[in-house]
């Protein structure tokens, strides 16, 4: 007689074999017994306290759980091409508009926006205090070899920070320029422990001021535009994906209520706006 454990190894082999035949009609999301959804997001919007405020509205108004991956835009875009997530939020313009031309992910809809602003010692080593032109502040950090921290992850702000060095016509590296390969939270903290220079999305630099000797050095350049969007993954490249859930959450996203709550947040709290709110785009 074929010994249990044998009889489990095949099945386990034939269920694989089957997922692999079928592709993307498999998921190795685990079942629920009511609605759920799953957000690939980046690490600024879930790290700014946001989600945490909405999520519970948008579980209370509709029935749905969401379940949260906060990773890099990189990492939460490669999330839909595999099928595991259903909506996305982040901020990569670029990158969302090739996930959509690639059959991934439907249209984009632009929900907030806030910036980025260059953050640095309060001694400013460098020189580039209100300094307007982004560009020009990175290349005077290069030409004066300040410690510079990148997210290096190819996340929404990773792909800011190479934009601007482009910008400026340099291609970063030496002992200066470190790659850290974390979140904006983790990448705060980092840089205001070696006290050099980083950039981050207003938002989460807004919530974690407090914790922070990093100052802002040089804001408002047209470059550092920061445009959050949802995207709901495209169900006939991945049948399984939660699609009426996914729709219910931009429904959500972009109702009065929630642009209200969104354009308010953190108002009280840090003095400002973390985002502010964009017109509906169909």
């Amino acid at each position: 007689m074929e010994p249990a454990l044998g009889r489990v190894s095949w099945v386990c082999v034939l269920a694989t074999l089957f997922c692999s035949l079928l592709g993307a009609g498999c998921s190795s999301r685990p079942a629920s017994d009511g609605p759920t959804l799953t957000l690939a997001t980046t690490t600024s919007a879930q790290d700014t306290g946001l989600l945490d405020e909405l999520l519970p509205r948008f579980r209370d108004e509709t029935g749905i759980e969401v379940k949260v991956v906060a990773r890099g835009t990189g990492e939460a875009l490669q999330l839909a091409r595999r099928g595991d997530a259903d909506a996305l939020l982040v901020h990569d313009p670029a990158s969302e508009e090739q996930l959509i031309a690639d059959g991934f992910g439907e249209a984009r809809h632009e929900i907030m926006h806030n910036d980025f602003v260059l953050i640095g010692p309060a001694s400013d080593p460098a020189g580039v205090k209100g300094e307007k032109s982004i560009a020009a502040a990175f290349a005077t950090i290069a030409a004066q070899e300040a410690a510079f921290y990148s997210r290096g992850d190819k996340s929404g702000t990773h792909q800011k920070e190479k934009a601007v060095w482009r910008a400026a016509h340099i291609e970063p590296n030496g002992a200066w320029y470190r790659s850290s390969g974390v979140g904006m939270a983790e990448m705060l903290s980092m840089a205001d422990e070696k006290q050099g220079y980083t950039l981050t999305d207003r938002g989460t630099f807004l919530k974690r001021r407090k914790h922070l000797e990093l100052v802002i050095l040089s804001e408002g350049d047209p470059l550092l535009l920061n445009r959050y969007s949802v995207i709901v993954v495209n169900a006939y490249k991945h049948p399984h994906v939660h699609h009426a859930e996914a729709e219910r959450f931009l429904t959500f996203m972009q109702s009065p209520a929630t642009r209200n709550f969104i354009a308010e947040f953190g108002v009280e709290r840090y003095g400002a706006p973390l985002f502010y709110v964009n017109e509906i785009n169909p």
